[in-house]
């Protein structure tokens, strides 16, 4: 499949997608978006995948929604009496969704400024690694805007009410360090180390069993919302699956015979 506004690759178990309107600081469009949402179902029904990465090019992570004015950003639905309703609806809501339904762990190597719905876009992803010269905030509401793509549900999850409240309502935008001490990042690291750091991650989290890895995932996302009793029996299903696979019986030999294990994900 070929993208304009997006670059995607794979490499062995790891998939990567870059945005690249670095002319924007990968503010992005329309095209951009479904760009996304066709790459992450790439990514998600490739079995050889088992780490997606997304970035940016140049000096920005994503800017939010292109505000510049060209013809690229202006919404299609231009004219239809629910434009607006209907151009959240069909492109970045369903970019959320698509990496909520991401079973496979998804790092956000956040090489730049990671704004409004660049902030939104990296906290649906698993794991958030700065480098320390990124920014990231809520700058919405200087233009009069909501954080409607899914910042009102991620931002108080992220680093609590009153402090996305502060963030948002004064368009704050915090350095890395700041960033990591909110819980906006899950660590920061030097800028020229970042690209290095973040495929020595992935290759970490590919090298282990992959039904152990994305069951956990799902489990922890749907157990967040869960009663206790509701979430041992989600836990208890969890456990027909993986533990009568392949992959146990290779992580069970590969101990007693002191050496690392080949995980297939069966």
């Amino acid at each position: 499949m070929e993208f304009q506004d997006i670059i995607y690759s794979t490499h062995e178990a790891i998939a990567k997608i870059t945005l690249n309107r670095p002319q924007t600081l990968n503010g992005y469009t329309d095209r951009m978006v479904q760009e996304l949402i066709a790459a992450i179902d790439l990514a998600r029904q490739d079995d050889a995948v088992r780490v997606l990465i997304i970035t940016g090019s140049g000096r920005g992570f994503c800017s939010g929604g292109d505000v510049s004015g060209s013809a690229e950003g202006q919404n299609r639905y231009a004219g239809h009496p629910m434009a607006h309703l209907l151009q959240m609806r069909e492109n970045f809501h369903q970019l959320m969704l698509s990496l909520h339904r991401m079973d496979k762990p998804v790092i956000a190597a956040i090489n730049g400024a990671a704004v409004a719905g660049g902030l939104t876009l990296a906290l649906s992803c698993d794991f958030r690694i700065a480098s320390d010269q990124a920014r990231l905030g809520d700058t919405a509401l200087k233009f009069g805007l909501l954080p409607d793509e899914g910042g009102a549900y991620l931002f108080p999850r992220a680093i609590g009410l009153d402090r996305a409240l502060k963030m948002t309502l004064l368009s704050e935008v915090y350095d890395a360090k700041k960033a990591l001490e909110l819980g906006l990042v899950t660590e920061v690291v030097p800028h020229e180390r970042l690209e290095s750091y973040v495929t020595d991650f992935a290759q970490l989290l590919s090298e282990k069993a992959p039904l152990a890895v994305r069951s956990a995932k799902r489990m922890m996302y749907k157990q967040l919302e869960m009663t206790l009793p509701n979430a041992l029996e989600d836990a208890a299903l969890n456990v027909m699956i993986t533990n009568s696979s392949q992959d146990v019986r290779e992580g069970l030999r590969a101990f007693h015979e002191k050496r690392k294990p080949n995980f297939k994900g069966r």
